[in-house]
């Protein structure tokens, strides 16, 4: 479901497809996927515009586009879930994950991708030749 109607319906329901073909093709030809949605949430998002507006050195992170967006909350979030819906593979999963907190957005993304590198069992290759070999003894 898109917010502002920028295309046909019938355009973006195909790209939900296309995302999924394309991932699945870079994970057949062993392209690890991970995809992360940072959610916060309104009255954290709120919390955050107030102290970029309170202190000068953090202004500059702040946009009226930002805030003129806001109105669309909740058409955002339909179109989040859509795309969870739409685009969460077995191949490429999404992971939501709550970013009210910066220290626990951080933990919960490096253990998942500790977790996920973990899974690939990843070694150093072998040499083909030893140092002899090279002229070293």
């Amino acid at each position: 479901m898109p917010v502002h109607n920028l295309v046909p319906k019938s355009v973006w329901e195909k790209r939900y497809d296309q995302i999924n073909d394309f991932e699945r093709m870079l994970t057949e030809n062993h392209v690890h996927i991970v995809k992360f949605l940072l959610y916060i949430d309104k009255d954290e998002q709120t919390r955050r515009f107030r102290a970029r507006l309170e202190d000068k050195t953090k202004r500059w992170k702040f946009s009226e586009a930002d805030v003129q967006e806001r109105q669309y909350w909740d058409g955002y979030m339909t179109a989040f879930e859509d795309m969870l819906e739409q685009c969460s593979t077995k191949a490429a999963p999404w992971y939501v994950i709550p970013a009210n907190r910066k220290w626990f957005r951080n933990l919960a993304v490096s253990q998942i991708l500790r977790d996920e590198m973990e899974s690939m069992d990843m070694r150093f290759p072998q040499p083909t030749a030893g140092l002899s070999a090279l002229g070293f003894e």
